[in-house]
Order: C-alpha cells, then sequence, then structure tokens
C-alpha cells in the first residue's frame, strides 16, 4: 500500500505525526517542487521502522552512509566497502563496524546526525512538492546507523532549527487564541527555555499575544513556539473568550419599570384568590400530614386580611 498526496495538503509535520501514530514502517520519498529543487532529481528517501526514522538518503544506491564514513572518518571508500562486506546484511552498517572496533559510540552519533538529523531538518522549509509512503518498503541495513529517532522529536528539532517558516506560516496559531495542556503531568521531550516558558504558560486563560508581551519576544516567535509544541501533541489551540464573544452594551431598564416596581395584580384574580384561601379556613382545614386547629385556622384569616392590606388593586 502507498499514499501519494501533496505538501501543500500535507505538512511535513503533519505527515510525520501520521506515521508516528501509525507506528508506519516503510520508506517516505519526498520531492521538492522545481522552485525549490537544488539539483534536477532532487529526492529525499526517509525511512521509518514502527514509526522511528532508521536512515535517510537521496539516493537508493545504498552507499549514502558508506559515503559518509569514508568522507568523515578520513577513510578512503575502497577500504570502508572492503570493511561492508565483512558485515552481515541482516544487521544495521553503523553497528557492525562498532563491533568491528571501526566506529565508536559517539562516531555514530556524529554520522546519524548528518545523515539523519541534518537532512531531515532541511525538509521542514520545503514550500511546495509531492510525497510518497510506500508501506513496509523493505529498509537496506547498509543505510543504517542502528540508531533511531522518533518522528515526533525529529519534528521539534527541525522546527527549531528552521529559518524560514514561509511554508508553515499559515498553520500558526491565531495570536488572540490561547494554549491549554492535553497531557497530564510534565511534557515527555525535552523543552529548550522558550518551549518551557511557553509551556508553563499554557493554561487556557492567556493569550499568545499576552505571552509574547510578558516573555517580551516578537508574537511570531510564541506562535511558532506554540505551533511546535501542538505538533507534538502536548498542547491545544483555544479560542479565548473575550474573543469570540461580542461586546454588548447593557441597556437600562423601562422608566415605568423603575418608577414604580409594584406589580398591577388584577382584582378579579386577587378576589378568587382570597375566596380560595377562605375556603380552606373552614371545617378542619389539612395542613401537611395533620389537621389545623381553630386557633390556626383564626390566624390563617388574619393572614389573608394583612394580605388584602398590603396589596392594591
Amino acid at each position: 500500500m502507498s499514499i501519494t498526496s501533496s505538501l501543500t495538503d500535507f505538512s511535513l509535520p503533519e505527515i510525520f505525526q501520521f506515521l508516528e501514530k501509525g507506528h508506519k514502517t516503510g520508506l517516505l520519498a519526498l520531492t521538492a517542487s522545481p522552485e525549490d529543487r537544488t539539483t534536477p532529481s532532487d529526492i529525499h528517501y526517509i525511512w521509518l521502522y514502527q514509526g522511528r526514522i532508521v536512515g535517510a538518503a537521496n539516493q537508493l544506491d545504498h552507499q549514502g552512509l558508506v559515503g559518509l564514513i569514508a568522507q568523515n572518518q578520513g577513510i578512503s571508500k575502497r577500504v570502508v566497502a572492503k570493511l561492508v562486506q565483512l558485515c552481515p546484511t541482516d544487521k544495521p552498517l553503523g553497528v557492525s563496524l562498532k563491533h568491528q572496533c571501526v566506529l565508536s559510540t559517539q562516531q555514530l552519533k556524529r554520522l546519524f546526525q548528518i545523515q539523519v538529523l541534518q537532512r531531515v531538518c532541511a525538509l521542514f522549509e520545503l514550500k511546495d512538492g509531492l510525497f510518497k509512503f510506500i508501506q513496509n518498503a523493505p529498509i537496506p541495513t547498509r543505510e543504517m546507523t542502528g540508531l533511531t529517532i522518533s518522528t515526533t522529536e525529529a519534528t521539534l528539532l527541525g522546527l527549531r532549527m528552521l529559518r524560514n517558516w514561509d511554508a508553515l506560516v499559515d498553520k500558526l496559531p491565531d495570536p488572540n487564541a490561547g494554549l491549554a495542556h492535553i497531557i497530564v503531568g510534565q511534557p515527555p521531550y525535552r523543552l529548550n527555555t522558550i518551549e518551557l516558558q511557553v509551556w508553563e504558560r499554557a493554561q487556557g486563560t492567556v493569550s499568545l499575544k499576552a505571552i509574547a508581551k510578558e516573555l517580551k519576544l516578537p508574537i511570531e516567535k510564541v506562535q511558532q513556539v506554540a505551533f511546535a509544541l501542538m505538533t507534538v501533541s502536548i498542547v491545544e489551540e483555544v479560542p479565548l473568550l473575550a474573543g469570540i464573544l461580542p461586546t454588548q452594551v447593557v441597556e437600562p431598564l423601562p422608566t415605568q419599570l423603575t418608577e414604580d416596581s409594584t406589580p398591577n395584580i388584577n382584582s378579579s384574580f386577587l378576589h378568587n384568590l382570597v375566596g380560595f384561601l377562605r375556603s380552606k379556613t373552614g371545617g378542619s382545614s389539612q395542613l401537611g400530614l395533620g389537621y389545623a386547629s381553630d386557633n390556626q385556622a383564626q390566624n390563617l384569616d388574619k393572614s389573608i386580611d394583612r394580605l388584602i392590606d398590603t396589596l392594591s388593586y
């Protein structure tokens, strides 16, 4: 099964979010629009295993990682090729070379940063293009260091390093909106200082404009940080009450209600009410679960007389 669409329909953060939530395994290929391409065949390949990025390249010849090792370790490509032949094909190349003491842990991390992180982060600047995800496509072990990163963490890192936000400007949250936490406890990701400051103010009661003013930051910067936190699913955008309800002027009460608050009671209604109450005083009027005594009946008559005196016709 494969999925093909445009980057104008789905941004790279949205694609990554879909792949991680679905624990997808396969190959994601992205091609930039002609305006964004640096070469006529500028295609980017990203391999994923259960929603985590395990490798990346710009060709499918399975020589990308080999070339990086030769370039960064000062080893000729011919020597690296011979070492590769001694490595099993069912294990990541980086892990096998580490077992042969050709690469150290730090060198593997450096290679992963160049091969995957730098390449993926640059893709967030793509304004337009096409992407295709081929589910369960084979993952070449020759392009794997053995290190992985979740698409969520790659997104957070990529958005931090993004300098040109033109491709995502239409997806930024409203400056008049607020943010609210959608997880319990602390964020599962390591946030930088500004991200943490915005996170702490995501209480659903303060607008992004107010947060920007408090932190003395441009509103665009706070919008970008808010978008990053939203993309990794730890906050959500919420409308603030002041921003969605129109301001209404309370009109004064009508003059006739302020001048005379006594209701005008219909005379026939009052007489009927008094007659009904007096009928209840005759004989043994039932009150609650017991019966009214003569004194109680007399007291009720007096109460009715006072009611008549206080009400105007």
